[in-house]
């Protein structure tokens, strides 16, 4: 299986720099459509409900204090099955042109980020798991939902940034 570093530095080998908020979205949008269309996990470490969104704290440990990232200490993107690579390049494809903070907002407005932080005021550290069972529950329903809104489609214009616009 490969690991949380391997998927990190294909996605970088991918896009490129980016924000380091934004390696950790895409990390974890990979984790969960992995879920869904292939069944089983793309990587075994822990993915935590902090107040910004999703976070694999391991990943997050190499790359602690800087903004943007552009390579990592750890991971190879060879460790990755052709499966596994197609996963990453569609979410890339679904989510790779949003910042970090628009990630942030659209985990903030799904169930798997919302449930695990139940009860925490917005700010409130917290290292909550945001289970894999979770993510394969509630990205199955996005899936096959025929009302969802897709990602390129939501209208950002009317996103004041603090999570109040309507999507």
């Amino acid at each position: 299986m490969a690991s949380v570093y391997d998927v990190a530095a294909y996605i970088l080998a991918q896009q490129g720099e980016m924000s380091s908020m934004k390696l950790q979205k895409l990390v974890y949008y990979s984790q969960a459509w992995h879920l869904v269309w292939d069944d089983e996990p793309l990587f075994p470490e822990r993915i935590q409900a902090w107040a910004n969104g999703p976070v694999v704290h391991d990943l997050y440990a190499l790359h602690r204090g800087r903004f943007s990232v552009s390579e990592l200490p750890r991971g190879n993107p060879d460790n990755l099955t052709r499966s596994e690579r197609e996963t990453i390049d569609a979410v890339l494809r679904t989510y790779g042109h949003l910042d970090g903070r628009k990630l942030s907002h659209l985990t903030h407005g799904e169930d798997p980020w919302a449930h695990a932080r139940r009860g925490l005021p917005a700010t409130a550290r917290s290292n909550a798991e945001i289970t894999a069972e979770a993510m394969q529950m509630y990205y199955s329903t996005v899936d096959t939902a025929e009302e969802a809104i897709p990602v390129d489609e939501i209208s950002w214009d009317e996103w004041a940034g603090d999570g109040s616009a309507e999507r």
